[in-house]
């Protein structure tokens, strides 16, 4: 079956979010997919497509719907050039993680009026921005994250008060980080508060460091991209929704 588009309202306008069915699987469990700080274009909706697949009904919702219609980003300019970043981070300030997070409970709760979704205990998995998100979600719902996966996310564990690893004793699901050994966003500091967080929160994670990798290893319209790291994470992320989601 061909994607399609659900529109959630939220407080700041309707959230587009495109549905990708599951392979096979008349009742699938669901996954919400957090495209990158790049926003959405074809690489992201072919990545979406992967995952489901494997046999989940993946959600992606929009996260820069707040900004409109806009012309969208090159991968390869988007960061180095001056205007398209600025243009960019103006985009991204929008998309702040409380706001994304509310914007994940009107989610599900459209969700859940679909036929067939199944939203009780749920997947997550983003990537770059995304990342972050994902693992935000599984503390914002613990009692419906079944498990998340940060991709290259960055700032997931900083000082700043919205770090996401500051809710670690309210995670009750599996978590996996693939993390870039070449990543500025997540220093080697950075994980080394993750886990020790993690671990004290007694949270059941797994971080694994990407040796040779970069940030953005796993999407192909990047520079960095990988094509055998970006496998392994395909592989990591089977497992893990196999492993932690209902009816998987």
């Amino acid at each position: 079956m061909p994607a399609s588009k659900l529109d959630v309202r939220t407080p700041d306008g309707v959230m587009e979010v495109h549905l990708y069915p599951a392979a096979g699987r008349p009742d699938p469990p669901t996954v919400i997919f957090f495209h990158d700080g790049i926003g959405l274009r074809p690489v992201m909706h072919e990545m979406a497509e992967r995952l489901a697949a494997m046999g989940y009904l993946v959600a992606m919702p929009n996260m820069f719907y707040r900004a409109g219609d806009f012309p969208p980003f090159d991968p390869a300019t988007a960061f180095t050039d001056p205007a398209e970043r600025a243009r960019l981070w103006e985009i991204i300030r929008q998309a702040a993680p409380a706001s994304v997070m509310r914007d994940l409970g009107l989610l599900l709760e459209a969700l859940a009026d679909q036929p067939g979704a199944r939203v009780d205990r749920v997947g997550c998995v983003g990537y770059c921005l995304g990342g972050r998100m994902a693992f935000t979600a599984a503390g914002a719902y613990p009692d419906r994250v079944a498990a998340a996966a940060s991709i290259h996310g960055g700032s997931i564990a900083t000082d700043e008060p919205d770090s996401p690893h500051r809710q670690a004793d309210r995670i009750r699901g599996r978590l996996y980080f693939a993390v870039a050994d070449n990543d500025r966003t997540c220093t080697p500091e950075s994980q080394e508060l993750l886990a020790a967080t993690l671990k004290e929160a007694g949270v059941a994670y797994e971080l694994e460091l990407y040796s040779g990798a970069a940030h953005g290893f796993a999407v192909p319209d990047l520079a960095t991209y990988d094509q055998a790291a970006a496998e392994r994470h395909w592989q990591r992320l089977e497992s893990l929704f196999a492993e932690t989601l209902p009816g998987a």
